[in-house]
């Protein structure tokens, strides 16, 4: 993988939830590039062995484990794995996540005469288990990864969590309460950890990625025919730089932030990457 700057994380070990996703796949490709080693974690295996097989292909250290992030146990057994495998863990990325229709309205704005629609789900319509379940693989699906790993980190040198965050943190989005309301609760959730860790010497960060194609949005953002779906209009024209992002232009904020040469002095920020959605007003 060609990166935008190189880091040394030779012989750091990285844990990364969801890693066999689109974005979180090449966080880890890029992360092995720089040396370190990588663990990637997915309730998916054959995701997560298939994004560990690339990276060894390629001349990298990486496994695949099996983990459910709203499950402890689980997680202690993937970390078992590990550390049997690939020593204390000195990084852990939380990318595991995601959206819900169980956690979607059908409509941005709720009309008189909704409910009686056939088809329509409203606000009042929304089940307590769904918005649950979306609200907990976000927020919950970060919390137990943190509780798990992050005894590992305590006391390292250029030891750190990032977590991912999104644009729904700093403005929700229509049709998405559950969505919304988890991210905000990363980031908010991310300063109170980088003041809680501050004196074990655990940075804790996040970024905020903008609007990019993954396989779980593609559906939602582009037609059978391959044009730009309605919502995907929407946000192209909130979006100054015109376009989607690119899933590698993540990475130069990544290794930023995992460089501890270059940013041992930030923490707990929340950092968008966003071709500037969150500084437009729409006007």
């Amino acid at each position: 993988m060609k990166l935008p700057f190189q880091i040394d994380l030779k012989d750091k070990v990285v844990v990364i939830t969801g890693g066999g996703g689109v974005l979180c796949s090449t966080f880890a490709k890029a992360i092995a590039s720089c040396g370190a080693k990588v663990a990637i974690l997915d309730l998916n295996v054959d995701a997560a062995n298939k994004v560990a097989e690339e990276i060894k292909a390629d001349g990298g250290t990486a496994i695949g484990v099996k983990a459910n992030v709203l499950e402890k146990a689980s997680l202690e057994d993937a970390k078992k794995i590990v550390n049997d495998t690939l020593g204390s863990v000195d990084i852990l990325l939380n990318g595991a996540g995601g959206n819900n229709p169980k956690g979607t309205t059908s409509n941005e704005y709720y009309e008189i005469g909704d409910e009686e629609k056939e088809g329509i789900k409203t606000f009042f319509d929304l089940d307590p288990d769904g918005i649950s379940f979306v609200f907990n693989l976000n927020f919950i699906g970060t919390f137990l990864p943190i509780q798990v790993f992050a005894h590992d980190l305590i006391g390292k040198k250029g030891a750190e969590i990032i977590n991912i965050s999104s644009m729904n943190a700093f403005t929700p989005l229509t049709k998405i309460p559950a969505y919304s309301g988890a991210k905000a609760a990363i980031s908010n959730f991310t300063q109170w950890l980088a003041v809680h860790f501050s004196k074990v010497g655990i940075r804790v960060n996040a970024i905020a990625p903008g609007f990019f194609l993954t396989n779980q949005n593609r559906a939602l953002l582009i037609s059978e025919n391959g044009e730009y779906t309605e919502r995907s209009k929407k946000i192209i024209s909130q979006t100054p730089m015109g376009r989607f992002g690119e899933k590698e232009e993540l990475i130069g904020t990544l290794l930023w932030l995992l460089c501890e040469d270059a940013s041992s002095f930030v923490n707990g920020v929340v950092v968008p990457v966003d071709g500037g959605f969150s500084a437009y007003s729409g006007v």
